[in-house]
């Protein structure tokens, strides 16, 4: 029995809202230390710029993240900035 290589991975566009939104989210990587809570959090952002879901005021309420040294207000406003750059 021999182990496969792993599938490979297309990178995404840098120009698509969801590497974007994705982008977005890594930047407060020391805010929000665990991956899975920054990955979900980009993923319902990017779920609110296609205007299927929350604003980012009621999902980082709703997210239940562990957040250090920022307050849920502060990242509520630093991301409603920072869509500002990719909404148009």
């Amino acid at each position: 029995m021999s182990t496969l290589p792993p599938p490979k991975v297309k990178p995404a566009n840098p120009e698509s809202i969801e590497k974007q939104v994705y982008s977005i989210l890594e930047k407060f990587e020391s805010n929000i230390p665990v991956a899975g809570d920054r990955y979900r959090m980009a993923y319902n952002i990017y779920k609110y710029v296609m205007g299927e879901g929350d604003a980012p005021e009621i999902l980082v309420k709703s997210a239940k993240i562990e957040l250090v040294d920022l307050t849920q207000n502060e990242l509520a406003a630093s991301l409603n900035e920072e869509l500002q750059r990719i909404i148009k």
